[in-house]
């Protein structure tokens, strides 16, 4: 069942939509363009919800042909702001759209999706550079960088961070540069410049909030990440509820390599996500190995699941997000390889790395 508040926010945001659009487009695009984000954000968190409650893989099938699609609204939202990219007001939506458009699945995308996906990014790195690079205004910009993930807007980071004169950009700019060090490599000079990074952040930036959550938040959850949730540290003692309503503890598998994935049924390529598990599971039967899923789905549509084969492995219960905020996880699915001595061993998406991991570490096992 879906929450009343859901579907009154869902409402307002697609009246708020139909209201503006006939509006005259010229003089009311900010108002288009966020009409347009919220009926994405909408209809995006009714479908997940939805998604999340279904009993059955049928339903599941019928309820993924639902699905919102990002690239017609990453269409429309360019439409509107491409022709304004000079403007201030453009910047903030132009970051959520970066967001947007990098979330599109690795398969399954349409050429003219990925097509248009870099255009975005190389026109919107473009305006930032020669339009923006000195506006007060830039610290969104920052963080919607971080998503792009390459070498450009790496560059594009550092040039803000030296040469915007407001001290508070600098200071985001600052942490988007320390958030893309953390996939590079965790060496001592590496992690002495994040370290640097962040503590910028913090003085420049503590008190900027951005979508909701504060630069000291984030920079926190940078610190613990390097504190307790990098390489050869050992992994926090992640505690949960099973489907079967049991309870457990990853220092219950000591002595076993376990793979712990984050993940729910609205995941992006959720058949192939659900199918390397299912691989792996299989691959590794009789091994000193366990694979433990942290889920937000529903408990009837985790035991449907189950009961299909579908998911072949054991699942923690995260309804709230508690074991996730626990492990820092900000997307799904993502998951932590951790050696029989529970220290983390790799971190990132579901895939090769991840088996190519686990069969390393299952060699020191005795």
């Amino acid at each position: 069942m879906i929450p009343t508040i859901t579907l009154m926010r869902f409402f307002a945001s697609l009246l708020f939509f139909i209201v503006f659009s006939h509006l005259p487009l010229q003089a009311n695009t900010p108002l288009l363009v966020n009409g347009l984000r919220e009926e994405y954000k909408a209809k995006m968190e009714l479908w997940t919800q939805s998604m999340q409650a279904t009993a059955t893989a049928e339903a599941q099938q019928k309820m993924w042909s639902q699905r919102p699609d990002a690239a017609l609204y990453a269409t429309k939202l360019w439409a509107a702001l491409k022709p304004q990219l000079a403007q201030d007001w453009t910047i903030e939506p132009c970051s959520w759209l970066l967001k947007l458009v990098c979330s599109f699945p690795a398969e399954g995308t349409a050429p003219e999706a990925l097509e248009m996906r870099k255009e975005i990014i190389l026109q919107i790195l473009a305006s930032v550079e020669r339009q923006h690079l000195r506006s007060a205004k830039l610290a969104p910009m920052c963080l919607g960088l971080v998503a792009v993930r390459d070498s450009l807007a790496l560059k594009l980071l550092e040039r803000i961070e030296k040469e915007n004169p407001d001290r508070s950009v600098q200071g985001v700019a600052a942490l988007a540069i320390a958030t893309y060090l953390q996939d590079l490599s965790e060496d001592p000079e590496n992690m002495k410049r994040r370290l640097t990074l962040i503590r910028k952040a913090i003085i420049e930036s503590a008190h900027v909030e951005i979508d909701g959550i504060t630069v000291a938040k984030i920079a926190d959850d940078q610190l613990y990440v390097i504190r307790y949730l990098t390489k050869n540290r050992v992994a926090p003692d992640l505690a949960g509820i099973d489907e079967t309503g049991l309870a457990g503890k990853l220092s219950d598998c000591a002595g076993k390599v376990v793979v712990l994935m984050f993940w729910n049924s609205a995941v992006s390529e959720y058949e192939r996500v659900l199918e390397i598990q299912r691989n792996l599971v299989k691959k590794m039967a009789g091994k000193p190995f366990v694979l433990i899923g942290v889920t937000n789905d529903s408990l009837a549509s985790l035991r449907a699941m189950k009961a299909e084969g579908v998911v072949t492995w054991r699942n923690f219960l995260d309804p709230k997000g508690e074991l996730a905020r626990q492990y820092r996880v900000q997307s799904l699915p993502f998951c932590y390889v951790l050696d029989h001595e529970r220290k983390i061993q790799y971190v990132g998406n579901p895939g090769s790395f991840v088996e190519l991991t686990a069969d390393a570490l299952l060699l020191d096992v005795k």
